[in-house]
């Protein structure tokens, strides 16, 4: 690999995502050794050089030639060009360009609901923004993604259910309306957040379901595997709650709703 010599990549520390990629980014020779630096440990001299509100939002990436800061997907592909020069090109094509710096902004401002972190009241926090149109796009990305999979999944429990994307897709639905209209008054300015890490729950859930998809054992063992994702979900709403410093509440009308919703959809099938 090609080092891009005198460039400084200022990282979220507190995102194991960014944390992972700008590693790898050293490790492979990509960038120097010391060419990354921790947001919360920033120098004065870069901090003088960066805008420290936009690289909260958008990973910034020094050049120490020009004293020039470049941000977001532009530090990516100035970095991977420098070792990959077509890859860059290819990835600089109009529509190509505005889908990756589309997909890096919407993993960027979802980036703590994916991967919360307990840092976040700091003014040193590497929190960013928050955007309505990115975080509404990531609820309705879970909401679609999960409904599909469980959709699939619902054909192998038995019980005379079959597959169906819009029964699936409105218990989903369902779950966002009641938890916003229920905790609303209680969660004030963090329901937003707190609507993120419950999509990311659901989407670790569907996850978890989709090796089971490839299999084919019977309905029981199905039914015990998803009483299992289930239980995995709800310790990991728990400590979601937790890291947001909530009490059980939510988590309590979150098992409230899909007690309901299976108990509406037992009574259809009967």
């Amino acid at each position: 690999m090609k080092a891009l010599k005198n460039h400084t990549l200022i990282y979220d520390n507190e995102c194991p995502m960014c944390n992972m990629y700008s590693k790898g980014f050293t490790q492979c020779g990509m960038l120097d050794e010391d060419g990354r630096e921790a947001f919360t440990e920033i120098s004065i001299r870069n901090k003088n050089l960066v805008d420290f509100n936009r690289a909260k939002n958008e990973i910034a990436l020094v050049d120490h030639n020009s004293n020039e800061v470049v941000y977001g997907m532009d530090s990516l592909l100035l970095i991977i060009g420098n070792s990959f020069p077509l890859l860059e090109k290819v990835a600089r094509i109009k529509p190509l360009y505005w889908f990756f710096k589309k997909l890096y902004s919407f993993v960027s401002y979802n980036r703590k609901q994916i991967i919360p972190s307990r840092k976040t009241d700091t003014e040193e926090s590497c929190v960013p923004d928050f955007n309505r149109k990115y975080r509404l796009a990531y609820i309705v990305f879970v909401a679609i993604f999960s409904a599909c999979i469980l959709s699939l999944f619902s054909g192998k429990l038995g019980m005379d259910l079959n597959r169906n994307f819009f029964r699936e897709f409105t218990v989903c639905l369902g779950q966002i309306f009641w938890q916003t209209i229920f905790l609303k008054m209680y969660l004030k300015n963090k329901i937003w957040d707190y609507l993120g890490n419950m999509m990311t729950v659901s989407l670790i859930g569907t996850l978890l379901l989709i090796p089971a998809l490839l299999t084919n054992f019977t309905p029981f063992f199905y039914v015990v595997y998803f009483g299992i994702v289930v239980l995995i979900m709800f310790l990991e709403h728990m400590r979601r709650c937790k890291i947001l410093r909530l009490n059980y509440l939510p988590t309590i009308s979150w098992i409230l709703f899909r007690i309901t919703a299976l108990a509406i959809i037992i009574l259809i099938i009967k």
